[in-house]
């Protein structure tokens, strides 16, 4: 199974209104497909340029190691020079910051990712892993 666009646009709808109702700032949410590919992505209206890339690079590095970008985060701390070069050798697709999750179906087959910046990495993952659950899926 793959992830679908249907499923793409029901965890993009899901956590805006999500993030809409929580007051949250302008967000920008990319989901990406298994092989790290944009699948769909979304930005609000006020959303600074630079939304699209931070959000699209937690996704990535959530995809790529198959874990949310927050455990990404905390294994960066205890080892800085490999996330460094790994952040280096991804051509800076790659950002260890908490705001993504993984994206799995019942049965624990990773499908993608769906990462978000706009807020503090708190309120990015909130809306993910909501967006998530919304289209019937299991974030990780």
């Amino acid at each position: 199974m793959s992830l679908t666009l249907d499923q793409a646009r029901q965890i993009l709808d899901a956590a805006l209104a999500t993030s809409k109702e929580k007051g949250y700032p302008p967000m920008a949410i990319a989901v990406l497909d298994a092989s790290g590919h944009l699948k769909a992505f979304v930005s609000e209206d006020g959303a600074s340029m630079f939304r699209f890339d931070i959000a699209r690079a937690k996704a990535w590095g959530a995809v790529g190691m198959g874990v949310s970008s927050r455990t990404l985060s905390e294994r960066a701390k205890g080892n800085p020079n490999f996330f460094v070069s790994l952040s280096a050798t991804a051509e800076g697709k790659f950002l260890p910051q908490t705001g993504a999750v993984v994206i799995k179906d019942a049965q624990g087959q990773l499908l993608g990712a769906v990462g978000a910046s706009g807020g503090t990495g708190d309120e990015d993952e909130l809306i993910c892993l909501a967006g998530v659950a919304a289209a019937g899926l299991v974030s990780g």
